[in-house]
């Protein structure tokens, strides 16, 4: 346990005299009489589950991060409670409604979710890997008053400090504070909200928007931003009754209640930011499992705790379980993870590689939209709620237009019933009348042995219109130039024809979205200064 921690046990001992005060429910009115609260009607937010695991297993640990200063940190669920209050309180006090968070996968980015949303604000994440300016465009366009920011990337607010200097930023160092005073404006805003706490009475979560203080279940408790591959990042709204559904059927879905082991251990290889965590930051705290922050995707360290730490699930795009089976840390582990894929369309031989190494894919495919996962093993989940575009009625309009909702994703429904994800409508490659997935092309490249990852896209052509050409990365250690695999992939793969690509380039790295998406509009851009040069 940390110095910081055990004063903050300390204070909270000394002042309180003990735990929070139970929750006593407000007497209610209909209009003309008072009446008893109606215990039948419950107001859905997953916010609750942090103050249910705390009230349930307060001992039990939350919490396991290796630090900006390379230490590593624990918290049972009673110390993540507390932060989260205090930080709840501290927000109420300074009347902050609209709170951003640029962070990594932190322990003050999981206390932000529920701090936020207890304090009856909304939570606006962000990818702290955009540019300053797209960061800049998110939060003037979410209207943030106050933004949290780990230490590392307070130079990425630079210019939104000058158009908002009002703005308040509220940093967090992300260390242990073995040593001195709580470390940083993040620690002392909890701080200072638990002692507002104490002073308006000690009503704990009593006086917080909890479940059982949410007054409207369908109001919105955080606005992720999708990726914005092609276009200006849009804002969706996500509501508690929405998160609070999702939650709980990712908890069924992904087995987080269930291990042969015991507790879920759960690593945050999945941004945080990115459609708020596919909302895991709520479904393991519902089962009260440990939440294994990371900082960075770090290969080594991830495999370090599979083994040490016997993690039981993590989620990852393909493109991560590709360089983690790849890693030279990898081998079989003793006991099955379960992990769940999305993002982008998997290949079978990377779901081999998987296997392999008894990390167990759970095949789902979502949108930011919706919630993250929706459907799971090709057999549809129900929608947590219909999602709609902050500021943005048309877009949410066309989503829905005819009654359904329209991904601009392929698929082909199998006679078995099953539904296969071909590709963006968008990236279909259309060569002299025929059809070509760039994804079905991407999964048979990847299975020449030397071929790490493979990007595809169209190329204009005179005579078919367009034709496929690959970017392709190769495993360390390997050599292999673009020539060698359009042989191979005219005369060993299962590669029909008219699908070869008549140019494969050899890159470094694709680009890539935060999770994990090849970035087909990067590769179209490479595409058109390749031609410039050569004209």
């Amino acid at each position: 346990m940390s110095g910081a921690t055990s004063r903050l046990k300390s204070l909270l001992g000394h002042l309180a005299g003990g735990p929070s005060k139970p929750t006593t429910p407000a007497p209610a009115t209909d209009g003309n009489h008072e009446y008893t609260h109606r215990h039948h009607i419950h107001q859905l937010s997953p916010t609750f589950f942090l103050e249910r695991a705390a009230s349930i297993e307060p001992d039990a640990q939350a919490i396991y991060h290796v630090t900006a200063n390379n230490r590593v940190l624990r918290r049972s669920y009673r110390e993540f409670a507390d932060r989260a209050r205090g930080l709840a309180y501290f927000l109420q006090k300074q009347g902050h409604r609209r709170v951003g968070v640029l962070a990594t996968n932190t322990p003050a980015f999981l206390e932000a979710i529920y701090g936020v949303a207890a304090s009856g604000g909304v939570i606006v994440p962000v990818n702290y890997r955009l540019k300053s300016a797209d960061i800049t465009y998110i939060f003037d366009f979410a209207e943030v008053d106050c933004i949290i920011v780990d230490h590392e990337y307070v130079d990425l607010l630079e210019e939104f400090r000058g158009a908002h200097p009002g703005v308040p930023f509220i940093v967090d160092a992300d260390t242990d504070a073995t040593e001195g005073e709580l470390c940083g404006p993040f620690d002392e805003a909890v701080l200072e909200g638990l002692k507002h706490d104490i002073a308006q009475g000690s009503k704990g979560w009593a006086g917080l928007h909890s479940s059982r203080g949410v007054a409207d279940e369908d109001a919105t408790i955080a606005i992720p931003f999708t990726s914005g591959t092609t276009s200006r990042p849009k804002g969706v709204v996500m509501t508690h009754r929405g998160a609070y559904l999702a939650s709980l059927a990712n908890v069924i879905e992904s087995g987080l209640n269930y291990n042969g082991t015991g507790r879920c251990r759960y690593l945050w290889t999945l941004p945080m930011f990115h459609a708020m965590g596919w909302t895991f930051p709520w479904s393991v705290t519902a089962v009260r499992g440990t939440h294994y922050c990371l900082r960075k995707i770090d290969y080594p360290l991830i495999w370090k705790l599979l083994k040490e730490e016997k993690i039981t699930h993590f989620n990852a795009a393909p493109t991560v379980n590709t360089l983690l089976c790849a890693s030279p840390e990898a081998e079989v582990l003793p006991e099955p993870v379960k992990v769940t894929v999305a993002a982008s369309p998997p290949t079978a031989h990377l779901f081999e590689q998987m296997t392999n190494l008894n990390l167990q894919p759970v095949h789902v495919y979502g949108m930011t939209e919706t919630y993250g996962p929706i459907t799971k093993g090709w057999h549809a989940k129900a929608t947590a709620s219909s999602p709609v575009y902050y500021k943005d009625p048309e877009a949410t309009r066309k989503l829905f237009l005819g009654g359904g909702l329209h991904s601009g994703d392929l698929a082909v429904w199998h006679p078995d019933g099953s539904a296969q994800i071909q590709d963006r409508a968008k990236d279909i490659i259309i060569s002299g009348g025929e059809n070509i997935s760039s994804v079905a092309l991407e999964s048979m490249l990847v299975q020449h042995p030397d071929v790490l990852e493979a990007g595809v896209v169209a190329v204009p052509d005179s005579h078919w219109g367009e034709r496929p050409k690959a970017y392709i990365t190769i495993k360390e250690g390997r050599a292999l130039e673009g020539p060698d695999l359009i042989d191979w992939a005219k005369s060993q793969s299962a590669i029909s024809k008219f699908m070869v690509p008549r140019e494969v380039e050899v890159v470094k790295e694709l680009p890539k979205t935060s999770t994990g998406k090849i970035q087909k509009n990067v590769l179209r851009e490479w595409l058109k200064k390749g031609q410039q040069q050569r004209t």
